[in-house]
């Protein structure tokens, strides 16, 4: 019995002990579970929340619709202010690959046929194939798809998804928004367009010029983000959304299509017909300083701009060459030196000194020689004598420089210099929303070129007379022909009418210049009598004996000026290539627009019965005319000259067409004076 008792004594110790160290290994195992917990769930938390949230969740990024830009459909009465964009928003599409849920061996076939469906070759075909074949969970492997080429990828491979059980969103797609152009290449260098990348940091749009990139702080949108849940093998085909789209303002411009229309179709025309290297034109309302139309001929098209960009030649037509290619003004000047001898007159008036000229004055104007200038200035044809009106009529440098002599005499070259800047706002940039803008130059006295020489010389003056010495861009010379035709307002070209963000609570007005409050502010600059006298000249340029008359409106009375200017080359003027212009109004009372049409390098030849092609009377001012009258057609304003037609049309009428009893009375006057 002791021996028996000692052996369960000795066993129950040996259990006990076995129990004892599976107690404490059991108890060891806990606290090692315990650590790895921890260092799992506390330590590394963020890492292993990523790889989970990578099998099950994806987030996608919700795309928002950039501005939009719109016409000015307000602009004709009576006729409902509908929106007309000119840019709009296209859905599209890109697809993308979750490469960890597809097998290996599925891998070659997928490729192949999408590189089939996508019309894919060479290295097109062989980054679809790397990219399918990499480790991600979510590759792009192809950009801006339409609808039915995303509706045709997944029907296509749908079947093919069950029967290999791969997850059906294995192939995805992300929406997004492409420009696209309504009126195609209509207003590219106006508007422009946005890269096909995107910024990599921000993935907003990257603008290559234009309106899209002085307004893409407000075009730009805020993306959305959901969150799409998902298992490994099969889609639980549910979302959250975790911030909704913010889609950018919208711009309405004050260009309308129609207008624009019409001035392409004529600009392109008169490029044309002169053979020349290119063209633009441009239209403002002379109250508001809206920009009716800017047509620019060789085209830019945005949806093609890869093309423009890659070719240096391509590329120069991408600039808004009114605002960035200064020129000299030449004869279009003229008027403005009136403007500024009229003025000049008020001013001794003021002062109580006997005035400079009167405008019927009879002035010797055969060539002459005038103080710092080594040459003679003399014009095309020679006029012994000559007043106010034939002087811009025949378009006489000499009888420019000798109002310009009279100024400078009576009042001195700076206050003829701050005229020329106070006045007509010449050498500072106009302010135009568009970007490039050059200031131009207006010699300054005392200030060096670059190369040394004084911008400021004892010539200079007599030069500026008759637009030499100085640079402009083209809205600038329409700037201050405005002023003169809205009887001495200066006017802030625009071409901006409101911007408008839409927000889940309503819209918000960004900006709004469709009220009366702006043009309100424009301050006078010029006396209404000044310009009433200016117009007066200008009427005689499109009638028979002026330089321009086939830029005469049939039924409308018109006022302008050409300027044919010799280009400098190399240095030096040169004799046969020329940029001629023509700036008007129509009508000459409460004109509905100011125009200039510019003609860059019109091939030297004569025209039989017209004269020298590269003269502006033949070039420019031709599409002046159907510009102009199609434009005051599609306004609806009524003739007001129902009388002013060519000789042998039966609307005609000497007696009563505008201008002709005048025309005739200074005809005479004219041949008095200058017949030996």
């Amino acid at each position: 019995m002791i021996k028996k008792d000692k052996r369960l004594g000795f066993s129950a110790i040996a259990v006990g002990k076995r129990l004892v160290w599976i107690a404490i290994f059991l108890f060891f195992l806990f606290c090692v579970l315990v650590l790895q917990f921890y260092r799992i769930q506390v330590i590394e938390e963020e890492k292993w929340t990523r790889v989970a949230k990578a099998q099950h969740q994806l987030l996608i990024i919700e795309p928002f619709k950039r501005g939009l830009f719109y016409s000015n459909t307000s602009i004709k009465p009576g006729h409902p202010d509908d929106p007309q964009p000119f840019v709009i928003d296209v859905s599209k599409f890109h697809l993308f690959v979750d490469a960890l849920a597809i097998p290996p061996e599925a891998k070659e076939p997928i490729a192949a046929k999408l590189i089939s469906l996508l019309g894919l070759k060479g290295k097109e075909a062989e980054k679809l194939k790397g990219e399918l074949f990499k480790k991600s969970r979510s590759r792009k492997l192809a950009m801006w798809l339409d609808r039915d080429k995303k509706e045709e990828i997944e029907k296509c491979f749908s079947p093919f998804f069950r029967l290999k059980k791969i997850p059906k969103n294995a192939l995805y797609f992300v929406q997004d928004y492409k420009r696209s152009y309504p009126f195609g290449k209509m207003l590219g260098q106006v508007l422009h367009t946005v890269r096909e990348d995107r910024d990599k940091d921000t993935h907003q749009s990257i603008p290559t010029g234009g309106l899209e990139l002085v307004f893409n702080k407000i075009l730009k949108g805020k993306q959305g983000k959901k969150l799409l849940l998902r298992s490994p093998r099969h889609p639980l085909d549910t979302d959250k959304i975790l911030s909704l789209p913010e889609h950018g303002a919208d711009v309405y411009l004050t260009i309308n299509h129609y207008l624009q229309a019409i001035a392409e179709e004529e600009i392109v025309k008169a490029v044309k017909n002169a053979s020349a290297k290119g063209g633009w034109a441009i239209m403002m309302d002379p109250y508001t300083g809206e920009i009716l139309a800017l047509a620019q001929y060789p085209f830019f098209d945005p949806s093609d701009y890869r093309k423009f960009y890659n070719d240096p030649v391509l590329k120069e037509e991408t600039k808004v060459k009114a605002l960035t290619d200064p020129y000299e003004p030449g004869s279009t000047f003229k008027p403005i030196t009136i403007a500024i001898a009229l003025k000049a007159n008020e001013e001794l008036k003021k002062r109580g000194k006997a005035p400079i000229f009167s405008p019927t004055e009879k002035i010797a104007t055969s060539a002459a020689h005038f103080p710092g200038r080594s040459t003679v200035v003399k014009d095309t044809h020679n006029h012994p004598y000559l007043n106010m009106y034939m002087g811009l009529q025949k378009s006489s440098n000499v009888y420019m420089a000798k109002m310009v002599q009279r100024i400078i005499g009576a009042l001195g070259e700076k206050w003829y210099r701050e005229a020329l800047h106070d006045i007509f706002s010449l050498g500072e940039k106009t302010g135009i929303e568009l970007p490039g803008e050059t200031a131009g130059l207006l010699p300054t006295p005392g200030k060096k070129h670059p190369n040394g020489a004084l911008e400021w010389s004892g010539g200079t003056p007599y030069a500026l007379a008759f637009g030499h010495n100085i640079m402009v861009n083209g809205l600038q010379m329409l700037k201050s022909y405005a002023v003169i035709a809205n009887g001495g307002f200066e006017v802030k070209p625009t071409i901006v009418r409101k911007i408008v963000k839409s927000r889940p609570e309503g819209e918000e007005i960004l900006l709004d210049h469709t009220g009366k409050e702006r043009a309100a502010g424009f301050k006078r600059v010029l006396e209404k009598s000044v310009c009433d006298e200016v117009i007066k000249a200008m009427k005689l340029v499109t009638k028979p004996g002026g330089t321009a008359s086939r830029a005469d409106i049939y039924g409308y009375t018109e006022a302008g000026k050409t300027g044919t200017s010799e280009k400098i080359i190399q240095g030096r003027y040169s004799k046969n290539i020329h940029f001629s212009t023509f700036i008007g109004f129509a009508p000459t009372i409460d004109p509905r627009f100011v125009l200039i049409v510019a003609i860059d390098e019109p091939e030297s030849k004569y025209i039989p019965g017209l004269g020298k092609n590269q003269h502006a009377g033949n070039c420019a001012a031709p599409a002046f005319r159907e510009i102009g009258a199609r434009t005051l057609q599609y306004l609806g304003a009524q003739p007001d000259d129902p009388y002013g037609f060519p000789v042998g049309d039966p609307r005609y009428n000497a007696e009563k067409a505008d201008m002709i009893p005048t025309i005739r009375t200074l005809k005479a006057l004219y041949e008095q004076w200058n017949t030996k």
